[in-house]
Protein backbone atom coordinates (compact mmCIF):
# COMPACT_ATOMS: atom_id res chain seq x y z
CA UNK A 1 0.00 0.00 0.00
CA UNK A 2 1.23 3.44 -1.17
CA UNK A 3 1.04 5.85 2.02
CA UNK A 4 -0.91 9.05 1.05
CA UNK A 5 1.63 10.93 2.71
CA UNK A 6 5.46 10.29 3.93
CA UNK A 7 8.24 11.23 5.23
CA UNK A 8 11.83 10.00 4.67
CA UNK A 9 15.11 11.39 7.16
CA UNK A 10 12.84 14.43 7.50
CA UNK A 11 15.05 17.23 9.58
CA UNK A 12 13.83 20.57 11.13
CA UNK A 13 16.36 23.17 11.81
CA UNK A 14 15.92 26.63 13.83
CA UNK A 15 19.74 28.26 12.97
CA UNK A 16 22.09 26.07 14.11
CA UNK A 17 19.36 24.66 16.68
CA UNK A 18 18.39 20.72 15.32
CA UNK A 19 14.71 20.26 16.16
CA UNK A 20 13.72 17.36 14.41
CA UNK A 21 16.40 14.55 13.65
CA UNK A 22 15.73 12.01 10.94
CA UNK A 23 12.19 11.01 10.94
CA UNK A 24 10.56 8.46 8.98
CA UNK A 25 7.11 8.40 9.02
CA UNK A 26 4.19 7.55 6.65
CA UNK A 27 0.38 7.70 7.07
CA UNK A 28 -2.21 5.17 4.99
CA UNK A 29 -5.29 6.37 3.12
CA UNK A 30 -8.48 7.11 5.74
CA UNK A 31 -5.92 5.94 9.13
CA UNK A 32 -5.52 8.49 11.89
CA UNK A 33 -2.33 8.95 13.27
CA UNK A 34 -1.58 10.87 16.55
CA UNK A 35 2.05 12.26 17.45
CA UNK A 36 2.24 12.27 21.14
CA UNK A 37 5.15 13.77 22.86
CA UNK A 38 6.09 16.21 26.00
CA UNK A 39 6.49 19.97 25.03
CA UNK A 40 9.55 21.12 23.04
CA UNK A 41 9.89 16.78 21.67
CA UNK A 42 9.42 18.56 17.78
CA UNK A 43 6.16 17.34 17.40
CA UNK A 44 4.96 20.59 16.01
CA UNK A 45 8.05 21.63 14.15
CA UNK A 46 7.05 17.96 12.01
CA UNK A 47 3.91 19.14 11.57
CA UNK A 48 4.77 22.77 10.49
CA UNK A 49 7.51 20.95 7.99
CA UNK A 50 4.73 19.15 6.91
CA UNK A 51 2.37 21.62 5.84
CA UNK A 52 5.19 23.72 4.29
CA UNK A 53 5.27 26.44 6.63
CA UNK A 54 8.92 26.01 7.68
CA UNK A 55 11.75 24.54 5.87
CA UNK A 56 13.20 21.10 6.14
CA UNK A 57 15.67 18.90 5.14
CA UNK A 58 14.89 14.81 3.47
CA UNK A 59 11.69 14.21 1.64
CA UNK A 60 8.33 14.98 2.14
CA UNK A 61 6.16 12.36 -0.35
CA UNK A 62 2.44 13.13 -1.26
CA UNK A 63 1.19 9.95 -3.08
CA UNK A 64 4.46 8.94 -3.66
CA UNK A 65 5.73 12.25 -5.40
CA UNK A 66 7.49 14.91 -3.60
CA UNK A 67 5.94 17.90 -2.20
CA UNK A 68 9.59 18.32 -0.35
CA UNK A 69 10.09 22.35 -0.58
CA UNK A 70 6.60 23.44 -1.57
CA UNK A 71 5.23 26.59 0.23
CA UNK A 72 2.47 26.56 2.37
CA UNK A 73 -0.15 27.53 0.16
CA UNK A 74 1.20 24.76 -2.49
CA UNK A 75 0.72 21.72 -0.10
CA UNK A 76 -3.05 23.46 0.44
CA UNK A 77 -3.61 23.22 -2.95
CA UNK A 78 -1.70 19.45 -3.04
CA UNK A 79 -4.20 18.72 -0.44
CA UNK A 80 -2.25 19.14 3.00
CA UNK A 81 -4.20 21.62 5.09
CA UNK A 82 -3.72 22.73 8.43
CA UNK A 83 -5.37 23.45 11.67
CA UNK A 84 -2.39 25.90 13.35
CA UNK A 85 -1.71 25.28 17.48
CA UNK A 86 -3.66 28.71 19.00
CA UNK A 87 -6.47 28.46 16.34
CA UNK A 88 -5.06 31.75 14.08
CA UNK A 89 -8.24 32.64 13.16
CA UNK A 90 -8.99 36.30 11.73
CA UNK A 91 -10.03 38.49 15.00
CA UNK A 92 -11.72 41.13 12.80
CA UNK A 93 -13.74 38.68 10.36
CA UNK A 94 -17.09 37.01 11.27
CA UNK A 95 -17.35 33.28 11.65
CA UNK A 96 -18.74 33.01 8.45
CA UNK A 97 -15.72 35.01 6.76
CA UNK A 98 -13.24 33.18 8.46
CA UNK A 99 -14.68 29.77 7.29
CA UNK A 100 -15.27 31.19 3.90
CA UNK A 101 -11.56 32.24 3.56
CA UNK A 102 -10.18 28.63 2.36
CA UNK A 103 -13.09 28.14 -0.23
CA UNK A 104 -12.02 27.16 -3.47
CA UNK A 105 -15.35 26.78 -5.14
CA UNK A 106 -14.93 22.84 -5.33
CA UNK A 107 -16.68 20.03 -2.87
CA UNK A 108 -14.44 17.51 -3.89
CA UNK A 109 -14.54 13.96 -3.33
CA UNK A 110 -15.22 14.83 0.21
CA UNK A 111 -17.80 16.85 0.30
CA UNK A 112 -16.63 19.24 3.00
CA UNK A 113 -18.23 23.07 1.90
CA UNK A 114 -19.77 25.65 4.18
CA UNK A 115 -22.89 23.66 4.16
CA UNK A 116 -21.87 20.45 5.35
CA UNK A 117 -18.95 22.19 8.02
CA UNK A 118 -22.21 24.06 9.67
CA UNK A 119 -23.62 20.11 9.59
CA UNK A 120 -20.91 19.18 11.42
CA UNK A 121 -21.17 22.15 13.49
CA UNK A 122 -24.42 23.13 13.74
CA UNK A 123 -23.22 26.39 16.57
CA UNK A 124 -21.39 27.84 13.71
CA UNK A 125 -24.53 28.46 11.86
CA UNK A 126 -26.51 29.40 14.60
CA UNK A 127 -23.09 32.06 15.44
CA UNK A 128 -22.06 32.85 11.76
CA UNK A 129 -22.36 36.79 11.85
CA UNK A 130 -21.02 36.97 15.25
CA UNK A 131 -16.89 37.96 15.20
CA UNK A 132 -14.97 34.82 16.17
CA UNK A 133 -12.79 35.99 19.02
CA UNK A 134 -16.28 36.64 20.80
CA UNK A 135 -16.85 32.39 20.86
CA UNK A 136 -15.65 30.31 23.61
CA UNK A 137 -12.12 28.42 22.97
CA UNK A 138 -13.72 25.28 21.56
CA UNK A 139 -15.72 27.13 19.29
CA UNK A 140 -13.39 28.52 17.64
CA UNK A 141 -11.14 25.31 17.64
CA UNK A 142 -14.79 24.21 15.83
CA UNK A 143 -13.38 27.25 12.97
CA UNK A 144 -10.24 26.81 12.68
CA UNK A 145 -11.11 23.26 11.83
CA UNK A 146 -13.58 24.06 9.33
CA UNK A 147 -11.70 26.74 7.84
CA UNK A 148 -9.14 24.21 7.30
CA UNK A 149 -11.57 21.14 5.96
CA UNK A 150 -13.41 24.08 3.47
CA UNK A 151 -10.02 23.38 1.72
CA UNK A 152 -10.78 19.73 0.88
CA UNK A 153 -7.67 18.27 2.44
CA UNK A 154 -6.44 14.95 1.13
CA UNK A 155 -4.53 15.36 4.62
CA UNK A 156 -5.66 17.33 7.82
CA UNK A 157 -3.22 18.23 9.77
CA UNK A 158 -4.41 19.14 13.57
CA UNK A 159 -1.74 20.93 16.06
CA UNK A 160 -3.05 20.67 19.38
CA UNK A 161 -6.54 20.71 18.90
CA UNK A 162 -7.22 20.51 22.87
CA UNK A 163 -4.99 23.09 24.14
CA UNK A 164 -6.13 25.20 26.68
CA UNK A 165 -10.34 23.72 26.24
CA UNK A 166 -12.33 22.26 28.55
CA UNK A 167 -13.42 18.94 29.21
CA UNK A 168 -16.22 19.42 27.23
CA UNK A 169 -14.71 20.88 24.67
CA UNK A 170 -11.82 18.68 24.17
CA UNK A 171 -15.05 15.68 24.19
CA UNK A 172 -16.76 17.91 21.33
CA UNK A 173 -13.73 18.29 18.92
CA UNK A 174 -12.72 14.65 19.29
CA UNK A 175 -16.11 13.73 18.31
CA UNK A 176 -15.97 15.81 15.46
CA UNK A 177 -12.40 14.39 14.29
CA UNK A 178 -14.64 10.89 14.47
CA UNK A 179 -16.69 11.86 12.25
CA UNK A 180 -14.19 13.97 9.56
CA UNK A 181 -12.48 10.33 9.56
CA UNK A 182 -15.64 8.31 8.96
CA UNK A 183 -16.37 11.24 5.83
CA UNK A 184 -12.65 9.48 4.69
CA UNK A 185 -10.18 12.12 5.42
CA UNK A 186 -6.80 11.48 6.08
CA UNK A 187 -5.97 12.90 9.70
CA UNK A 188 -2.86 13.56 11.52
CA UNK A 189 -3.10 14.52 15.35
CA UNK A 190 -0.26 16.32 17.15
CA UNK A 191 -1.49 15.94 20.97
CA UNK A 192 -0.12 16.24 24.52
CA UNK A 193 -3.42 14.41 25.74
CA UNK A 194 -2.45 10.94 25.80
CA UNK A 195 -6.03 9.87 26.53
CA UNK A 196 -7.40 12.06 23.28
CA UNK A 197 -4.60 10.98 21.18
CA UNK A 198 -5.05 6.98 22.02
CA UNK A 199 -8.76 7.66 21.73
CA UNK A 200 -9.04 8.84 17.93
CA UNK A 201 -5.46 7.66 16.64
CA UNK A 202 -4.85 3.81 14.76
CA UNK A 203 -1.70 4.79 14.94
CA UNK A 204 0.83 6.69 17.29
CA UNK A 205 4.53 8.04 16.98
CA UNK A 206 5.91 9.10 20.20
CA UNK A 207 8.53 12.07 19.78
CA UNK A 208 11.50 12.33 22.31
CA UNK A 209 14.13 14.93 21.83
CA UNK A 210 13.06 15.54 17.99
CA UNK A 211 13.03 11.61 17.34
CA UNK A 212 10.66 8.72 17.33
CA UNK A 213 11.03 7.41 20.76
CA UNK A 214 7.98 4.70 19.37
CA UNK A 215 5.85 4.38 16.81
CA UNK A 216 2.87 1.27 15.89
CA UNK A 217 -0.63 0.56 16.33
CA UNK A 218 -2.09 2.77 19.29
CA UNK A 219 -3.48 -0.43 21.01
CA UNK A 220 -0.22 -2.48 20.51
CA UNK A 221 1.35 -0.85 23.83
CA UNK A 222 0.38 -0.94 26.73
CA UNK A 223 0.37 2.45 29.06
CA UNK A 224 4.22 1.70 30.62
CA UNK A 225 5.61 1.43 27.31
CA UNK A 226 4.27 4.72 25.89
CA UNK A 227 5.07 7.01 28.83
CA UNK A 228 8.70 5.64 28.82
CA UNK A 229 9.20 6.23 25.07
CA UNK A 230 7.10 10.27 26.55
CA UNK A 231 9.47 10.71 28.80
CA UNK A 232 12.89 8.43 28.16
CA UNK A 233 12.84 6.42 31.15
Amino acid sequence: MTAVLETKNLEVFYGDFQAVFGVDFHINEGETVAIIGANGAGKSSFLKALSGLIPAKGQIMLDGQSVSGKPAYDMVKQGIALVPEGRRLFPTLSVSDNLRMGENGKSGERGWSYETICELFPLLAERADQLAPTLSGGQQQMVAIGRALITNPRVLLCDEISLGLSPAAVKDVYAAISEIKKRGTTIVIVEQDLNAALSAADRIYCFLEGKVSLAGRADEFDRSQILAAYFGN
